[in-house]
């Protein structure tokens, strides 16, 4: 088998090492100049393909994960330190399919109040973040998801989100479930009052909230 070369060598190395995926532009930095990253990412992709680790793509950059069909195997329990609402994983499947939405917008889509607390966790996690405000009266918040969501769902982009025919066609939307699609359905659990939220409760709360932000 052919030695690769020492510019496939390097970025194999650095896209081992990285602790997040890399961009093109970060690989090019440390590849000699005038290096075709696409021609060396591509052979660095068919040298894996088929193996235990392969070269993917997540929100525009990539990084080396297991394969797919090998996860049932890697499976390791650990400690969850803080449990998703029901609430939270509704907000955050409303917010990955309409952004940007406003807290009003959410409010309307669930038919329930929405507290503060609940945004603050998919805030503090990272996976949303604000998009600016709408130019309606009262300026109101807009909010949408950011690359750490692509990357915790091994998204390249939000045109990846299943659609509404595939979630149905894998039974995984149905009922009341349309505001919670399958895509965050292994999402731990806990109760509505974990993020202080309890619904019906907090209209009068978040309408002041909204005009805060």
């Amino acid at each position: 088998m052919e030695t690769p070369s020492r510019s496939v060598r390097l970025a194999e190395a650095l896209l081992f090492a990285a602790a997040e995926p890399l961009d093109e532009e970060t690989l090019a930095r440390h590849l000699p100049e005038g290096e075709d990253v696409a021609a060396v990412l591509a052979e660095i992709a068919a040298l894996y393909r088929g193996r235990g680790v392969e070269l993917v793509r997540v929100a525009g950059r990539w990084a080396l994960r297991t394969a797919p069909d090998l996860a049932p195997y890697l499976t390791e329990e650990r400690e969850q330190t803080r449990h998703l609402s029901r609430a939270a994983v509704e907000t955050l499947a409303i917010i990955a399919y309409h952004q940007p939405v406003t807290r009003a917008e959410i409010e309307e889509i669930r038919g329930v109040g929405l507290s503060r607390g609940t945004l603050d966790i998919l805030l503090e996690a990272g996976w949303v973040r604000p998009r600016g405000r709408r130019r309606t009266p009262g300026r109101p918040l807009t909010y949408g998801t950011t690359d750490e969501f692509l990357i915790h769902f091994g998204l390249d982009s939000l045109q990846d989100l299943p659609g509404i025919e595939e979630l149905k066609a894998a039974g995984l939307m149905g009922g009341n479930q349309g505001t919670a699609p399958g895509l965050f359905a292994g999402l731990p659990l806990g109760s509505d009052a974990e993020d202080g939220e309890r619904d019906g409760e907090n209209s009068d709360t978040s309408a002041a909230g909204e005009a805060g932000d």
